[in-house]
């Protein structure tokens, strides 16, 4: 064998070293690399990125009365070494689960904080005390990072007289006072709730995100049969867009104890389509007694309008529950809540609150009731 073709095996032989010890760093990813996977790893996850840690609130601490729940994690990192692929942009996915693991909450997408930290105020309010789990992950471009590890809290006891949060109302009303705007007469029975002391009596409430789906209901007493005739026509509660004239609004809804104890209602949803109402069989005439709770409750879902009474409370029996198919959705901007019906001088048609009537624990969400508001 001749020189030329020693001097040839050697350079292979170097150059087969060199490969092999570059192979044999720890794992990188060249600059620029995706960070998204093939195919799903073991858990599931498809971004190749790590679990997030969550930072607050962790270890079942007890949340302070009135404050925002607000869910911390540090933020994520590539699984591989000097990944610095800055084409997949990061948002953040949290849960919130209930004491027996039921699904509660779901956020939006939260787009990743740079300063290592990403946080989110939950917009809804979560029942008062009770215990909570939670967990974050990092997603992008339809994939998904693991999830972290559940971290826990706890919500303090509902001693507050309520809130408005996001398309959510609440309003105990039986503590002297209201989160709402109160029109015309109104006096507080401690205990039992609001009362109205004139047709023109009313209380305002704007919601700062429209419900256009969900539910209204609250307590009422010292309601009663006052006439043979349907007159007066007198609201328990109401909705509309803002504040152009009631009877004049797109956007309206009501609720009715007429004189001779029939119910009535009405729900319209803006523009030229038909509007919705008790004609015949819907209105029921049902013997209303003064001393007595009923639970009222209207709901607006699947393009479905229902009004209901129940006798003695939320666990009483149903004594009216009547609805119709509705077109559209339901769209006011701003979406106004009001016990009673509100009137302006000028307006077509009079004041039209049931005076008297006293009512406690209103109730407005795209949720369902809470237990803490059936008291």
């Amino acid at each position: 064998m001749n020189r030329r073709f020693w001097l040839g095996l050697v350079v292979c032989a170097l150059a087969l070293v060199v490969a092999c010890s570059k192979h044999s760093e720890g794992p990188t990813s060249p600059s620029g690399a995706s960070l998204l996977k093939a195919n799903a790893a073991p858990d599931v996850s498809t971004l190749k990125v790590t679990a997030p840690t969550a930072q607050s609130p962790v270890n079942n601490v007890k949340l302070v009365l009135g404050a925002p729940v607000t869910l911390a994690v540090n933020n994520v990192a590539p699984i591989y070494v000097g990944t610095t692929d800055v084409k997949v942009v990061l948002t953040y996915k949290y849960q919130i689960f209930n004491a027996v693991g039921a699904l509660v909450y779901t956020s939006p997408d939260v787009l990743s904080n740079p300063g290592g930290t990403t946080s989110h105020v939950v917009n809804t309010q979560l029942e008062f005390n009770q215990p909570f789990t939670w967990w974050a992950r990092a997603e992008s471009q339809g994939a998904f990072g693991p999830w972290s590890a559940r971290a826990s809290f706890a919500t303090p006891p509902n001693e507050v007289e309520g809130y408005i949060v996001g398309d959510e109302l609440y309003d105990n009303l039986t503590k002297g006072r209201t989160i709402g705007e109160i029109h015309g007469g109104v006096d507080f029975v401690p205990g039992v709730g609001l009362k109205l002391l004139a047709e023109e009596s009313f209380v305002k409430y704007t919601l700062p995100v429209t419900l256009e789906e969900g539910e209204m209901s609250a307590l009422i007493t010292n309601v009663g049969v006052i006439s043979n005739t349907e007159d007066p026509k007198l609201r328990v509660f109401s909705m509309r867009e803002g504040d152009a004239a009631f009877n004049d609004n797109p956007y309206r809804m009501s609720v009715e104890k007429r004189g001779n104890g029939a119910v009535a209602w009405r729900f319209l949803t803006g523009g030229f389509r038909p509007y919705i109402e008790t004609t015949g069989g819907e209105r029921r005439v049902y013997s209303f007694h003064e001393s007595l709770t009923y639970f009222v409750q209207v709901t607006w879902r699947g393009n479905f309008f229902n009004v209901e009474f129940r006798e003695g409370g939320v666990d009483g029996h149903t004594v009216y529950s009547f609805g119709k198919s509705y077109e559209g959705f339901y769209g006011p901007h701003p979406h106004n809540i009001y016990i009673g019906s509100p009137y302006s001088p000028g307006d077509r048609g009079e004041a039209g609150s049931l005076d008297n009537m006293i009512i406690r624990h209103l109730w407005v969400s795209a949720r369902p009731r809470p237990e803490f508001a059936n008291k």
